[in-house]
């Protein structure tokens, strides 16, 4: 082989594109949120509903699944990655069941309902 990949020019443009896009990404703003004084939030509607605790709750329970995934995607051994696809669908009943056991279903709805 000679050592040349066809993917390494298009690289750079998908990670401008990734981080373009984070301003419109709910997890992405929730996150920095956690570090940004409560005074000045942005006048989002979720943030208005829900109380702080709730949302940075939400937000740390995406962020551990979100790392589980990584790094279960990003594993070198295949029998890990086989594990993926049974891990995504384990999200499923953590969000319908395990969630709404640590925040309230109208703080839920409000969250989810913002696209």
């Amino acid at each position: 082989s000679s050592g040349i990949n066809a993917e390494c020019p298009l690289r750079p443009g998908f990670v401008f594109l990734a981080i373009v896009a984070l301003d419109d990404i709910q997890l992405w703003e929730r996150m920095l949120l956690i570090f940004t004084e409560q005074n000045s939030y942005p006048p989002t509607s979720y943030i208005r509903k829900v109380p702080q605790k709730a949302v940075h709750t939400f937000t740390i329970i995406q962020v551990i699944q979100l790392a589980v995934l990584c790094a279960i995607s990003f594993s070198g051994s295949p029998y890990l990655k086989m594990l993926f696809p049974a891990l995504l669908i384990l999200m499923i009943p953590i969000r319908s069941k395990l969630v709404p056991k640590l925040i309230k279903e109208q703080y839920l709805k409000a969250l989810d309902g913002h696209i």
